[in-house]
């Protein structure tokens, strides 16, 4: 495994890749995102080889089963929103309020993963 040493991220290949994830010849590039009370990290992979396979249809609906989304706190809702949106993420539905608790959220980015924000509000 290459890579740095802190665990942010880097590049990942070699046979320890290879027996990990059950595929040949893996070369791919991580990084990892550390929750903000330090204690989970999130990995994000993004697969040089073997090429990547569709799942499916990039805009399956949100009820459907498996694990195709995760949601982040931030701090400012709509300008997440307005910065992600260069990047290909389409809202799924509409920035709706919780309550008097949340602004809530889905972005489906360009390869039809799932990302929800949730901006408390005080």
């Amino acid at each position: 495994m290459r890579g740095n040493q802190n665990g942010n991220g880097g590049a990942v290949e070699g046979l320890f890749a290879d027996q990990c994830t059950g595929l040949d010849g893996v070369r791919c590039d991580i990084a990892m995102l550390r929750t903000p009370d330090g204690h989970s990290r999130l990995e994000l992979a993004k697969y040089r080889s073997p090429a990547a396979i569709s799942g499916g249809p990039r805009n399956r609906p949100h009820n459907i089963l498996g694990t195709h989304r995760v949601m982040f706190a931030v701090d400012d809702i709509e300008d997440t929103v307005a910065r992600l949106r260069p990047h290909g993420a389409e809202l799924v539905g509409e920035i709706a309020r919780f309550e008097d608790s949340y602004l809530l959220c889905y972005l489906r980015g360009p390869e039809g993963f799932i990302v929800g924000l949730a901006e408390q509000l005080r």
